[in-house]
């Protein structure tokens, strides 16, 4: 396995590596492997608290979530081609941000930091990179590997009742995209049974277990009940990629779905093997949809 350090050379010319910024969860892991299967040089650098321990061993360096001046003195030593961000990190407090945009002297970011959603959280610190003369790449840019393909994935196929699912949760999706909610829907039919908000796609599903069948999660869910997950209509995938995995598909099926679709080419389908084992094996669909007609 080569170096995370050493350079790759193409003609005797030297290539600059990336910098793969690892929140916490399996993707950092994952896009570090896709990386070293394309034997694309890259560093790690760790976020203290987030980073798990397969990555966190082999950082090259690591820092807090919010010293954004030693972080951009890192990145200036070592020149990178492009960051790269993957994982999750938790929102910090107002006043944190605060004291963190005021070390950069950075007002403009401090006020887009400071107020809107995750989204616009996101989108100041990839700016504060940029103007810091460091390019920003999405993981669907450096690991397309790692993405989901357009059709069945796995054994079964939707019906007709879940493909109306599927149509009904896709046009929901797309109204809502202008504002900054979820990625994710739940649908049986016409009929939403629930709406992805900032506590993220598995706590949805457990709102749509309690709501989609009887009391205490009992009885027999509604009918053609689909999770729809696809990327808002303009979303920045460099730094909101919608995701699905193994526990995605055990929360979804707790729930009652038949299937899941989701968007072909900007999903990541973590541990893919795994995740289509898990969809097989609860009878269920899996689904990489192309652009809607």
């Amino acid at each position: 396995m080569p170096s995370l350090s050493s350079p790759h050379s193409a003609g005797g010319v030297r290539e600059r590596v990336l910098v793969l910024v690892a929140g916490a969860g399996r993707l950092p892991e994952l896009v570090a492997e896709s990386l070293e299967r394309a034997g694309r040089p890259f560093k790690v650098l760790g976020v203290r608290g987030f980073t798990d321990r397969p990555l966190r061993a082999r950082a090259d360096a690591t820092v807090d979530l919010l010293d954004i001046a030693g972080t951009l003195r890192i990145l200036h030593h070592w020149g990178p081609a492009a960051v790269v961000p993957a994982g999750g990190v938790a929102r910090p407090s107002p006043a944190a941000i605060f004291n963190a945009a005021a070390a950069v002297r950075n007002r403009d970011a401090l006020r887009a930091i400071a107020g809107g959603g995750d989204d616009r959280l996101l989108r100041a610190v990839l700016a504060l990179l940029e103007e810091n003369g460091h390019e920003v790449l999405g993981v669907h840019e450096v690991a397309p590997d790692l993405l989901s393909p357009a059709g069945r994935l796995g054994l079964y196929g939707p019906d007709e009742a879940a493909q109306g699912s599927i149509a009904t949760g896709r046009a929901l999706l797309s109204a809502l995209s202008p504002f900054d909610v979820g990625q994710a829907a739940i649908v049986s039919a016409d009929r939403v049974l629930a709406v992805e908000g900032p506590e993220g796609t598995d706590r949805m599903l457990a709102r749509a277990r309690a709501i989609g069948r009887k009391p205490f999660g009992r009885g027999r869910p509604l009918a053609a009940t689909v999770l729809v997950k696809v990327a808002k209509d303009g979303q920045d995938l460099r730094i909101d990629l919608p995701a699905i995995g193994p526990r995605t598909v055990e929360a979804a099926a707790a729930a009652g779905c038949v299937g899941i679709a989701i968007q072909a080419g900007c999903t990541l389908v973590i541990d893919r093997p795994q995740t289509v084992a898990a969809i097989d094996r609860h009878g269920m669909f899996l689904l990489g949809l192309g652009a809607a007609s």
